[in-house]
């Protein structure tokens, strides 16, 4: 009986050091900016992140054509994010607003735009 106890106490400290957590990697396009944020918004640069603490960051980039957005978690630290511009509207860059949740662990963001990658031109925090 004590060793299937000891067993049982051996299994249960085991698991408990494993990380049971899901990646809470998410980006989805924003319509409704908070004041806050939209005040931050530089309008003259093409790429800006803002950072919102450990809840995301708001991920701004200006384009005159339909973005089509893919992002994947490379390893445990790095996010691709993939920006491709299809089509063009009437020549006005239009921001669009994305918004990234991960995991509050630090990361490394990496934007391709059309396949090419593109540093931000400033990071902010709220």
């Amino acid at each position: 009986m004590n060793k299937i106890f000891a067993s049982l106490f051996l299994i249960i400290a085991m698991l408990s050091g494993c990380n049971f957590s899901s990646s809470s990697l998410s980006f989805s396009n924003i319509e409704n900016v908070p004041d806050h944020v939209e005040s931050i918004i530089d309008t003259n640069l093409k790429l800006q992140l803002i950072n919102d603490g450990e809840k995301g960051s708001y991920i701004i980039f200006r384009s005159n054509g339909d973005i089509n957005t893919n992002v994947e978690q490379q390893d445990d630290n790095v996010i691709l994010i993939n920006l491709n511009e299809s089509g063009s509207t009437d020549g006005v860059e239009q921001p669009n607003i994305y918004y990234l949740t991960a995991d509050p662990k630090p990361h490394e963001i990496s934007v391709y735009v059309n396949g090419e990658l593109t540093p931000f031109e400033m990071v902010t925090g709220l």
